[in-house]
């Protein structure tokens, strides 16, 4: 597996983590913190996803 792929992995575990607490916490601040921390965690991952594929794309063309 690549760095960039094990960084994507990453991300995907830190989002599904937020997303268990943001279920399970009883405070709405922490719900709402966790929340929004989950959906930069879902951005990051999705931002990695271009990049492996444009890696990707760059490597076939060669």
């Amino acid at each position: 597996m690549t760095e960039l792929e094990d960084r994507l992995e990453r991300f995907e575990t830190l989002t599904a983590e937020c997303e268990l607490i943001t279920k399970l916490a009883t405070d709405s601040k922490k719900r709402e913190f966790y929340l929004r921390l989950g959906e930069q965690y879902r951005q990051l991952a999705a931002d990695m996803r271009q990049v492996i594929a444009a890696k990707a794309a760059t490597k076939a063309a060669a």
